[in-house]
C-alpha cells in the first residue's frame, strides 16, 4: 500500500520574516474563502489544462511556484500521482491550507513558504516549474528574477510551463464586469505589471532568462479574461 508523505519547511530567512507580499484575497482574514472563490470562477479546469500540458511524468521532480493553497500541485498529483511535486509560496496560512487538503486526498506533497526568486532546488536538478496565475503578483524585477531562478534549477531538457494573463481586461465585457466582484488574486493586475500585460510578456520573459524557445502553447478565453499558458525548455547546452 502506498504511503503518503506531506511536509512544510519555512526557508525564509530572519531578513525575510518581513517581507511584504499579496495575500491570496487581499486580506489574510478572508483567506477562509480562496478556495470558494476559485471555484466560482473556474480556475480548476485551467488547473486541469495546465498539469496537461505540462507532461509531467511519474517520478519527476516538479515546483509549483505561487502555490497558495496547493490547487495546482494538487491537479497535478491527480493526474500523475507518482511525481515528486512542491509548492512554494510565501503565505504560511494558505500552505497549512494545501498540507490538510493533501492529507484529506492521501498523496505526497512538499510545501515550502518562501519567495519566487529563491526556488527551493540545487542547480539543474527540477524536471519540471509550473506557476498558475501567480506571475502578475509580482513587480517586474521580481519576475526576471524568478525567471533565471528557474533556469538555474532546471535541468537540461526541463521545462517551465505558466499559465498567467494574456493582457488586460477589456472593461465593458463580461469578464471585465465579472472582475471586480473577485479577489484581487483573481483580477489581472497587467495595467500595474507592464511585462505581463503584453499578451507575449511571459515568453518574452523566459525567453531573456535563457530559454530559447520560448512559445505559447495555448490560450483560454475565461471568465477572468485571455489566459495564456507558455512553455519553454531549458537547453542541453
Amino acid at each position: 500500500m502506498a504511503t503518503t508523505d506531506v511536509r512544510f519547511f519555512d526557508q525564509r530567512t530572519p531578513q525575510e520574516r518581513d517581507r511584504s507580499f499579496l495575500p491570496g484575497m487581499r486580506k489574510t482574514w478572508l483567506l477562509p474563502f480562496y478556495d470558494v472563490f476559485t471555484r466560482f470562477a473556474g480556475v480548476g479546469a485551467l488547473h486541469e489544462r495546465l498539469a496537461d500540458l505540462a507532461g509531467i511524468e511519474s517520478g519527476q521532480a516538479v515546483v509549483d511556484v505561487g502555490c497558495g493553497t496547493a490547487n495546482l500541485s494538487l491537479a497535478v498529483l491527480a493526474s500523475q500521482p507518482g511525481a515528486r511535486v512542491t509548492g512554494l509560496d510565501p503565505d504560511g496560512d494558505a500552505l497549512r491550507r494545501g498540507m490538510r487538503k493533501a492529507r484529506r486526498r492521501g498523496v505526497s506533497l512538499t510545501l515550502v513558504q518562501g519567495y519566487a526568486d529563491r526556488i527551493p532546488a540545487e542547480d539543474v536538478s527540477l524536471d519540471h516549474v509550473i506557476s498558475s496565475l501567480a506571475l502578475h503578483h509580482l513587480d517586474d524585477d521580481g519576475r526576471v528574477a524568478f525567471a533565471r531562478n528557474a533556469f538555474r534549477a532546471l535541468r537540461p531538457g526541463g521545462r517551465a510551463t505558466i499559465a498567467d494573463f494574456a493582457g488586460a481586461p477589456t472593461h465593458g465585457h463580461g469578464h471585465g464586469r465579472a472582475l471586480r466582484h473577485l479577489p484581487r488574486v483573481l483580477r489581472h493586475r497587467g495595467a500595474r505589471n507592464p511585462a505581463v500585460a503584453r499578451g507575449n510578456g511571459v515568453v518574452t520573459l523566459l525567453k531573456t532568462a535563457g530559454f530559447g524557445d520560448a512559445r505559447e502553447i495555448a490560450h483560454a478565453d475565461h471568465r477572468l479574461g485571455r489566459i495564456t499558458f507558455v512553455q519553454a525548455t531549458r537547453p542541453s547546452s
